[in-house]
């Protein structure tokens, strides 16, 4: 029996049809993949099947009543957001039974008796944390791991929904959530996994269902398909897989030179970035890599060791001066700290250059509709209009705002912290190809800095690895994978730390 159908499901918004009389239905003991480029429909579908928005047509049948008229039935699906969506200044006991009355908790909330409910939940899941513990004091990785287990302590939950969930995991945790998740799917509950790292999804999966341009697609067994087939009906062309986005225009020039740098997380690091080179840096969350760009653009502190741009020092502690001089980090975390959610497309892209468009004592509305509508069109951001609220955008098309609005300062270097995080391989190539372009035709310095080892190893000239906050390796793009692997796990902390590389072959 379905426990959970969407039966010709349509959700229409200005200018948009972001979903066109969907059909998919969950089965218990099932673990469902969904997926589909950014703005396919994956977000509208899940906020339909929890009882976020209402459709225009069609209804949300579980366990077979019309969940429309009786909204007490999304109770029975147990939600995880792909962001982290937890209370940082409660326990992380708190957190965990939150909202009490769906995980059980009755009557007068007793701490102690609370922590001591958690323990044997936050050890299932291996989460390394106290329960009395605040959650702002606790890693991403055990913060996303956290929400996942909140889900499951909910007494009446018959589908888990996980949106992206190991976005922020490492890869141990991540082996972990699979096993409490195919564990899941053995006490006959339906799991719908959304996911755009295809590895992962034929490691986990079951069936699945893959949308483009709102439709559903093609749904299939995952036994019967492979990675080529699913790419193709996402985007509805062949993809190269194989293709590489490494520059093929670096200068013998030095852009910036780091020596000895000490901060927070990071200790003696050095390293050179060339003119036209994209340098990637690989390590595994918690290496220090964003600390690293982060105190160089001025939001860390540097404790010791000097910077250098274009042959001149470099004024460490003040973004300010970053952005002024060329020094451009965008951030891992694009909806927190990459964009203002509220405001217009428009508004995100002219925040940069406010003094640029001025008119006496004004803003030129004119100049800001021209200049957006040229990053628009630049840089392929579909979009109905340049007026339409940031946060409505896929995250492929925020980062394509994000990138063209850092374009329009003139950068010489640019960092990209997990550019494609949560971005659908389609769009990922997209990216590669920007990063490429930018450091051929720009002549500027890209610094990758990316958890996904093929990501790395497809886009950089160099391989630069971090392990504990410490250099611990440097690699030529063509390195194996298992060197640089070794590296970053600390397999390598006897051997020399630096090593030579070979230039590229252009």
């Amino acid at each position: 029996m379905k426990v959970l159908e969407a039966r010709n499901i349509t959700k229409l918004f200005p200018g948009v049809v972001a979903l066109d009389a969907v059909d998919v239905a969950f089965e218990p003991g099932e673990i469902h993949c969904i997926i589909g480029e950014n703005g396919a429909g994956k977000s509208t579908l899940i906020k339909c099947l929890t009882g976020v928005y209402e459709p225009e047509n069609g209804e949300v049948l579980i366990d077979g009543d019309n969940a429309m008229k009786n909204k007490a039935l999304f109770n029975k699906v147990a939600y995880v957001p792909q962001e982290i969506d937890l209370f940082p200044y409660m326990s992380v006991a708190e957190n965990l039974f939150l909202p009490y009355e769906k995980s059980g908790v009755k009557g007068t909330v007793n701490q102690k008796e609370l922590q001591k409910r958690a323990i044997p939940v936050l050890e299932q899941f291996s989460i390394p944390v106290k329960p009395d513990e605040l959650v702002k004091d606790i890693s991403v990785s055990s913060q996303q791991l956290l929400q996942i287990a909140r889900a499951t302590v909910h007494e009446d939950y018959e589908v888990l929904m996980l949106d992206e969930p190991t976005t922020s995991l490492t890869t141990r945790d991540t082996e972990i959530l699979f096993n409490i998740v195919k564990t899941i799917k053995q006490e006959n509950k339906a799991v719908i996994f959304i996911s755009h790292k295809l590895e992962e999804i034929f490691l986990l999966g079951d069936v699945i269902t893959v949308f483009r341009n709102g439709q559903k697609v093609a749904y299939s067994q995952l036994k019967d398909v492979d990675i080529a087939w699913v790419i193709k009906q996402m985007v509805g062309r062949d993809v190269d897989q194989e293709q590489l986005y490494y520059s093929d225009k670096v200068s013998n020039e030095v852009l910036l030179e780091v020596k000895n740098l000490t901060g927070e997380k990071f200790t003696d690091i050095s390293f050179q970035l060339k003119k036209g080179e994209i340098l990637g840096f690989s390590g595994l969350v918690g290496a220090g890599r964003s600390e690293l760009m982060q105190a160089i653009f001025g939001y860390l502190p540097v404790y010791s060791g000097s910077v250098m741009l274009d042959g001149k020092s470099w004024k460490l502690g003040d973004m300010h001066y970053s952005v002024n001089n060329g020094f451009i980090y965008l951030p891992e975390e694009r909806k927190k700290q990459g964009i203002l959610p509220m405001l217009s497309i428009r508004e995100n892209i002219s925040i940069a250059v406010l003094d640029e468009l001025k008119v006496g004592l004004s803003i030129s509305r004119r100049k800001e509709e021209e200049l957006s509508r040229k990053i628009i069109d630049t840089y392929d951001v579909r979009t109905p209009g340049a007026d339409k609220e940031i946060q409505f955008l896929s995250g492929g098309n925020q980062q394509k705002v994000i990138i063209g609005r850092a374009m329009i300062c003139n950068p010489k270097v640019l960092v990209f912290d997990e550019p494609t995080k949560g971005i659908d391989v389609g769009t990922k190539a997209e990216i590669y190809r920007l990063m490429k372009e930018l450091a051929e035709e720009k002549g500027i310095g890209i610094i990758l800095i990316s958890s996904e080892m093929e990501e790395v190893k497809k886009c950089s000239n160099r391989i630069i690895a971090l392990c504990d906050g410490r250099k611990a390796g440097e690699y030529d793009g063509r390195a194996d994978k298992e060197e640089i692997l070794s590296a970053i796990i600390g397999a390598n902390t006897e051997r020399k730390r630096s090593r030579s590389y070979v230039q590229r072959e252009k």
